[in-house]
């Protein structure tokens, strides 16, 4: 059985021997005794337990065996029935410890991705202990049943284990997992004859196994009992339905041994260079350029792009390679493709064998303009109709094109861990930079567009990352500052404010080495957020006013505004009330110039408020009043009630609480009017 993740929303998918898509899950063959020493590995008592300490962790069970032995679909079946008995009724969660290319997926991705099964987001730009310590106390009060596929060793593991005795993982690995206490290994190998012969029948049929039984066995054992490898010999009969079972037996005896394989993996390397070589010229070349699918996530765009062959043709060729065993259905009615993680290193190797390095790269430019292509579509269909974008998109392909905004939708959720995948390819390859600074762009947008920029905050991180990683690469001062810019934004929502200074900083100096006067302004204004939001009131008034000294040669009478507000704002909290009322009267009248009603009432409503603060009630009171007159102008009811309700707090600190009482019932009707409650937002707080 090839291996296979179990799927996350539900009972798990035995690998390598399940039916067609949308029919129910076959038995699993040839692994009832294992099944039942996992069973009782679970009830056996532990040592922490003999040493009369309750437990403090997670048990872990191990189920240890060569890519293509079927360890993760027997994973599968031991999650779906303890399931099935209710004994973790938090569900399943899953998560693959291992890239299609053999690279070990950091604990940071990880626990991100089991987070967000948990419906978690996690903070964007986390690093993988704080980001595990989280999943950890998510599953503190849950009983969940946890799998991790194909660890390539202890310390991938171990992070990810809830201080919880009620949760239980399973993991799978070819080896031990040395270092984690108490681990209960299965360790399993090639099927019985009979089971093999079993799952040989499933796929052609008992009749051909029965003219020649003992063929059949001979051929299991050339498989050496490996279900992946038994799988694609069954597609490989069912495809060619004259041929007998000792053809395919005598075909394997011929090919000789990989002796760069281990002995143990030299069975399934046969099964696949017959397979391979049974293909016709067109759809081995096809199937030897899958190797470059990012994550190993295959669709017909994938095959189509990478081959240059239309996008029906790959369809049908994705069709097939599912039937040879070649590739896995990632879901009913999906039509995307997973490939088996025991095949990666081997279509990798046929490809390095077969095709030039240039053939490589050119397909795999291919793939990157054809990702572009969709990207920019998907992201064109939340524009309205008749805009450009939309116009633009209607002269597409139809193949490129998607039907509706949820469908894109749709399509960006299922192949986002491919998208990820490929502009983290593409940046790593570094051939390819424009083509990879295009893609990178272009899902920023399409992802922004579709799940709004908070929620794709942590995917984002991670690009601007690759943006910058591409900027640095190639001297690129420019975007160099606006990715720092960028991730410098997302440290300071997280709450990361000392780590979002250094990046501005680091933006100020790329600003100004590319001369672009709009990163220099963006990064000092930046830098004054930070200090002030450190409380050093000081730092942060001077960094905005050499903002807006830069602002005020330049002509940018909003960005005046706004700066002088800032400056406002700074001077207020350090108590200097006479350059901050300069700085909000000053805002005011920019606001005014540019006639912003609404933000020179709020701006006004600041300098009243300032006044207050000097112990000047009156001036309050007479600057209150007009900002009230402006909100009224504007029609923002919220902000007039909210300018009522401070007259009358001043007026009765002035003495006078029956005007105080008249200005409290005008607040009430236009709150009533409203159906809101209302606030005073100081203009400094919005960018």
């Amino acid at each position: 059985m090839t291996d296979q993740a179990v799927d996350t929303s539900g009972p798990a998918e035995a690998a390598g021997t399940e039916e067609p898509s949308g029919t129910a899950p076959p038995r699993l063959l040839g692994r009832e005794r294992e099944l039942k020493q996992l069973r009782a590995d679970i009830e056996r008592t532990g040592l922490d337990t003999l040493a009369g300490r309750k437990a403090a962790r997670a048990r872990v069970l191990l189920i240890a065996g060569r890519p293509g032995s079927g360890r993760t679909a027997l994973a599968g079946e031991l999650a779906r029935g303890l399931l099935a008995d209710g004994g973790h009724p938090d569900g399943l969660l899953r998560a693959r410890l291992t890239d299609p290319d053999g690279m070990p997926v950091p604990t940071e991705r990880t626990a991100r991705e089991l987070l967000g099964r948990l419906g978690v987001t996690g903070p964007p730009g986390a690093d993988g202990d704080e980001l595990s310590e989280l999943l950890r106390r998510e599953l503190a009060g849950r009983r969940v049943l946890l799998l991790l596929d194909d660890a390539a060793d202890a310390e991938q593991v171990d992070p990810l284990l809830p201080d919880n005795p009620d949760c239980l993982v399973v993991a799978t690995s070819e080896g031990p997992l040395t270092g984690i206490p108490d681990v209960r290994p299965c360790t399993i190998g090639g099927l019985d004859p009979g089971a093999a012969v079993k799952l040989l029948a499933r796929t052609i049929g008992q009749v051909r196994i029965t003219v020649d039984p003992r063929t059949a066995e001979r051929l299991a054992e050339e498989c050496g009992g490996l279900p992946a490898a038994l799988v694609m010999a069954a597609g490989l009969l069912a495809a060619q339905p004259m041929a007998s079972v000792a053809d395919i037996a005598g075909q394997l005896r011929e090919l000789p041994e990989d002796t760069n394989q281990p002995t143990g993996a030299r069975p399934l390397a046969r099964v696949f260079r017959l397979v391979h070589d049974f293909l016709p010229a067109t759809a081995a070349r096809i199937l030897r350029l899958l190797a470059l699918a990012p994550a190993g996530l295959v669709d017909a765009h994938t095959a189509s792009a990478l081959a240059g062959c239309s996008v029906s043709a790959a369809q049908r060729t994705l069709d097939d390679f599912v039937s040879l065993g070649l590739l896995r259905s990632n879901g009913a009615g999906r039509p995307q493709y997973e490939l088996p993680g025991c095949l990666a290193p081997l279509l990798r190797a046929l490809l390095e064998a077969r095709e030039r390095p240039a053939e490589i790269q050119l397909a795999g430019a291919r793939l990157l303009e054809r990702t572009v292509r969709l990207l920019q579509s998907c992201r064109a269909t939340t524009d309205p109709e008749g805009s450009p974008a939309r116009r633009k998109l209607a002269g597409l392909p139809r193949s490129l094109r998607f039907p509706s905004p949820e469908a894109a939708a749709e399509w960006l959720r299922t192949r986002r861990p491919a998208l990820l995948a490929s502009a983290a390819m593409a940046v790593e390859d570094g051939e390819l930079d424009t083509l990879a600074r295009r893609l990178v762009a272009a899902l920023v947008r399409a992802l922004a567009a579709h799940q709004g920029t908070e929620a794709a905050a942590p995917d984002l991180y991670g690009l601007h990352g690759l943006v910058l990683a591409v900027a640095e690469r190639r001297d690129l001062p420019r975007e160099r500052a606006a990715a720092l810019l960028n991730l410098a934004d997302l440290d300071a929502g997280t709450g990361r404010t000392r780590e979002a200074l250094a990046r501005y900083r680091a933006a100020l100096d790329a600003g100004r080495e590319a001369k672009d006067p709009y990163a220099t302004g963006r990064a000092m204004e930046s830098v004054g957020g930070a200090y002030a939001e450190l409380g050093d009131y000081q730092r942060a008034a001077d960094w905005y006013g050499r903002a807006l000294a830069q602002r005020l040669t330049q002509g940018e009478r909003t960005d005046e505004a706004r700066l002088y507000g800032r400056l406002g704002a700074v001077h207020t909290y350090a108590g200097r009330y006479g350059e901050a009322l300069r700085n909000w009267r000053a805002a005011a009248a920019g606001y005014r110039r540019l006639g912003d009603v609404p933000a020179q009432a709020r701006a006004l409503s600041e300098a009243a408020r300032v006044q207050e603060y000097a112990g000047r009630p009156r001036e309050s009171l007479h600057t209150c009043r007009e900002a009230v007159e402006r909100a009224r102008r504007a029609g923002d009811v919220r902000l007039q009630a909210a300018l009522e309700l401070r007259l009358a707090d001043t007026l009765d600190r002035l003495g006078d609480p029956a005007a105080a009482g008249l200005h409290r019932g005008v607040a009430d009707r236009l709150l009533n009017q409203k159906g809101s409650t209302c606030e005073i937002r100081s203009a400094t707080t919005e960018k």
